[in-house]
């Protein structure tokens, strides 16, 4: 029993001593701490000044800018006339060139030249305007316009051209099937009034091939221009029509 009372008190008393110990080594660690801190804040002139003042000292504003360039000087020259109330004034000073004036030669005098002639007449003419410098005057071709080889008409032209039709036969299936309309034909009617290159532009096929060997029939007075027979392009429409009209 003594023995163990003796472990026991051995216990508390390492206990005691490592909290002491604890104690202890925090209060010399804060210690430490605040000598570090308030050394820099006694001997200041340990600081790097330089950079303090970096870090303090606003940057210096830039520099103007440069001032704009000098206009060049504005020379006002003063004219000075020397005509006065449409009156010439003699010169205030002599001037540094004087210019020479050249007259134009004046032009003949036509009329004193010709007996009975006046001014500005013409040799061969004579007073109050009469042609006959005119007529005395080389003529002047004046050039020919060439005709067209080929113009387009429209089909009421061609219709008050037409001296021959040919009525077509109405093809029998087509009247069966009870089939009418027109057929609309492209057609160039050569110089001579002959039909040419017929072409289908619409029209019911039952009805075409009659309508095309009509027209191939039909003859045309020659289309003038100018004084000469020229080529038209033309539509031709042939109706078909069961009542017979």
């Amino acid at each position: 029993m003594f023995e163990d009372s003796l472990i026991e008190s051995g216990n508390r008393f390492r206990a005691k001593r490592r909290l002491s110990t604890t104690i202890l080594s925090f209060f010399g660690q804060f210690a430490l701490v605040g000598v570090l801190i308030l050394i820099p804040l006694i001997y200041t002139d340990a600081l790097p000044k330089t950079q303090l003042m970096t870090f303090l000292v606003a940057p210096p504003p830039p520099p103007p800018p440069p001032p704009p360039p000098a206009a060049a000087p504005v020379k006002v020259v003063k004219m000075v006339s020397e005509v006065v109330n449409g009156q010439l004034r003699a010169p205030t000073k002599i001037p540094d060139k004087v210019q020479m004036i050249k007259e134009d030669d004046a032009p003949p005098d036509l009329g004193a030249g010709v007996p009975g002639g006046v001014p500005g007449g013409i040799p061969g003419g004579s007073a109050g305007g009469v042609i006959g410098g005119i007529v005395n005057s080389t003529p002047v071709a004046v050039p020919k316009i060439a005709a067209p080889q080929r113009v387009r008409v429209s089909t009421g032209v061609a219709t008050g051209l037409l001296i021959r039709k040919v009525t077509p036969n109405y093809p029998q299936l087509a009247k069966q099937a009870r089939i009418q309309g027109s057929v609309v034909l492209q057609a160039e009617i050569s110089k001579d009034g002959t039909i040419q290159n017929l072409q289908l532009i619409s029209g019911h096929p039952m009805l075409a091939p009659a309508a095309i060997e009509a027209v191939k029939q039909w003859r045309y007075k020659p289309y003038l221009l100018n004084g000469e027979p020229v080529a038209v392009e033309t539509q031709v429409v042939v109706n078909f029509s069961l009542s017979g009209g």
